[in-house]
């Protein structure tokens, strides 16, 4: 487990270590495949980001046909890190019926698989999935338990991967780099002392609002904050099973329309150990401000009109696939349920017809967010 951990945060600085990373948690969760992407919540489109043991030709086929019939599509409803499987999303007797399940799934002889958001934003989140086949049955509770003890770090090493691209440098050189980031980054020693910072952070550390140099020492305004990233600085020292998922992140600020955070990357573990070595130090800090994020189109309105899971479904097909015949035939249920779905969806919206459905969702659509 040790390992595994150490190894996750490595490929947060390597991404060519991600492929052997995804066959570990794979085999340690008890699945034969691995990956995340980014699927837009409101088209269903995907990107594919990593995978383990994955055919590239049914890769191809989610992305261009199938992910709109995923029926775990709508993960972005679960909070980040929540473990689920297809059992909560349908009954897995109904689920065997469906286009994917009998077009996509089951040629490649996945039964089930256990998925969690990592991020999301108001229009895409990125999702964490390991398959299960016939062998190993359907997600079991253990495999939830397993899944709950990685999910956190593979969550903080793509947040740390996605702040810092080293496709192209070594571990030991990767601070030649740090200055062309935009977030702000430091180097500590087991102390706090700042050992590096690139000018990202230097600009931080002027304007004294969330982070200050006290006599070379990283200082976080906030007493509170400040004695919670000691105590994470000084625990890197341990490596990464001493800092913990908890501590990977630290708030530096409080709740408001805009955080900011310090993500804490141990630099006394696996390969990062070089950099550490190079550069006297036991973490990287990476501090960025972030902005809560507004609820997904269809998040909004399942909470403005209490939808429930299974019209939600149909509401999803409907805008991404077609009339009820079509719904009906991806859904892998009848036209009569997708039409009491759609009567249900009209009684509780106002909405007359599909296309006022159409329309209702796009009203409630923001453009001016992104991933």
């Amino acid at each position: 487990m040790s390992r595994l951990i150490g190894d996750i945060y490595d490929a947060a600085l390597n991404p060519s270590l991600w492929a052997d990373v995804l066959k570990d948690i794979a085999a340690f969760t008890q699945g034969q495949s691995a990956g995340f992407a980014i699927q837009n919540s409101l088209t269903k489109k995907a990107r594919v980001v990593q995978t383990y043991g994955c055919d590239p030709r049914y890769l191809q086929l989610q992305i261009d046909i199938y992910a709109k019939f995923d029926p775990t599509s709508d993960l972005f409803l679960f909070e980040p890190e929540q473990v689920v499987s297809i059992a909560d999303f349908m009954p897995y007797e109904d689920y065997l019926q469906t286009r994917y399940c009998c077009e996509w799934a089951a040629p490649q002889g996945w039964v089930d698989w256990a998925s969690a958001v990592l991020e999301k934003s108001a229009t895409d989140h990125a999702v964490f999935r390991v398959y299960r086949r016939k062998s190993n049955g359907i997600v079991d509770d253990e495999m939830r338990r397993r899944m709950r003890i990685v999910v956190p770090h593979v969550r903080r090493a793509v947040v740390i991967g996605g702040l810092i691209d080293l496709r192209t440098a070594e571990a030991a050189a990767f601070a030649d780099v740090l200055d062309d980031l935009s977030p702000g980054m430091f180097l500590v020693d087991a102390r706090g002392q700042i050992v590096h910072a690139n000018g990202s952070g230097h600009d931080l550390l002027g304007q004294g609002d969330v982070l200050c140099d006290s006599n070379n020492l990283l200082t976080a305004v906030d007493t509170q904050a400040n004695q919670a990233l000691r105590e994470v600085i000084a625990q890197a020292s341990d490596g990464d099973d001493a800092v913990g998922a908890r501590g990977i992140v630290v708030p530096l600020s409080a709740p408001a329309p805009e955080q900011w955070l310090a993500h804490i990357l141990p630099l006394t573990s696996g390969a990062r150990q070089r950099t550490g070595q190079t550069y006297s130090a036991v973490a990287a800090v990476f501090a960025r401000k972030t902005a809560f994020d507004a609820p997904t189109t269809l998040e909004r309105l399942a909470k403005r009109y209490r939808l429930t899971p299974s019209e939600l479904r149909v509401l999803d097909a409907i805008l991404n696939v077609g009339g009820a015949v079509i719904a009906a035939e991806a859904l892998g249920i009848s036209e009569a349920t997708v039409k009491t779905h759609l009567q249900h969806l009209f009684e509780k919206t106002g909405a007359r017809r599909q296309a006022d459905l159409v329309k209702l969702v796009a009203a409630h659509h923001s453009p001016f967010r992104s991933s």
